[in-house]
């Protein structure tokens, strides 16, 4: 369970984020929705203390997360950032990066390691990628290596800054589908998607951030109901039931 109390932080002096409350609760896919610059990304890095919070509490498993440390966060909470390096590596040793917090120095893969990292190239759908270079691999590619080397931490929060990113539909939609999966095995999901319908679709709760504060959270139903959706991002949003479910759709 992770949760930001009141929670403010920024950059340089700057607030971007103003008294911010909200949880991810285990078992559940909680999607952050919200206008460029909103603050999605800085919630999720004041989340895991990857950025100081200049006011407020961030609780993971019920401890303050000021009281632990970066490799104790690390075994409860991963996290996929927007963007990332591209070492000259292959990609199975990338996804045994997400072990490093299992590991004492000097670091030596166990079995349980190598086996951990194919279990996770296998869900992120990069198997066929392990021997490669990550320099020789296209976006979507490398994007499913990086969810890989997520997976592979392990961890009971998972929290990915917008992942679908370089994924074509195909393997957009595989991604969403595996993010509920992981929730319904028991872990928090944190996703901050852009793509409005996807993320209706997706998740169990929705949080909609405008200014730095979350101005409407709740169910998917909830959300679209209140109409902030149509506030937020001046477009009317629309959705039409089909068998599969709510369909939106922005014009």
């Amino acid at each position: 369970m992770l949760e930001l109390r009141r929670v403010t932080a920024g950059y340089g002096g700057k607030d971007v984020l103003r008294e911010v409350s909200l949880s991810f609760p285990p078992g559940k896919v909680t999607v952050l929705l919200g206008p460029n610059g909103c603050g999605k990304s800085t919630l999720l890095k004041a989340a895991l203390g990857l950025i100081p919070i200049r006011g407020g509490e961030v609780l993971l498993d019920g401890k303050d997360l000021s009281a632990l440390t970066p490799r104790e966060i690390a075994q409860k909470a991963a996290y996929l950032a927007q963007s990332r390096s591209v070492p000259n590596i292959t990609a199975e040793r990338m996804v045994l990066h997400g072990r490093f917090p299992y590991l004492s120095y000097p670091r030596r893969y166990r079995a349980e390691d190598y086996r951990m990292a194919e279990q996770a190239l296998a869900l992120a759908g990069a198997e066929d990628l392990a021997g490669r270079p990550m320099p020789e691999l296209s976006g979507g590619q490398r994007q499913k290596v990086y969810l890989a080397m997520a997976l592979a931490q392990d961890t009971g929060t998972l929290l990915l800054d917008e992942p679908t990113t370089y994924l074509d539909v195909r393997h957009q939609l595989e991604l969403l589908a595996a993010a509920r999966r992981l929730a319904q095995e028991g872990r928090a999901v944190g996703l901050v998607l852009h793509d409005l319908g996807a993320a209706l679709r997706c998740a169990d709760c929705a949080a909609v951030l405008a200014d730095g504060a979350v101005c409407c959270a709740g169910t998917p139903e909830e959300v679209y109901r209140s109409g902030i959706l149509d506030r937020v991002f001046g477009v009317a949003v629309k959705r039409v039931l089909t068998e599969d479910g709510w369909q939106y759709y922005a014009r």
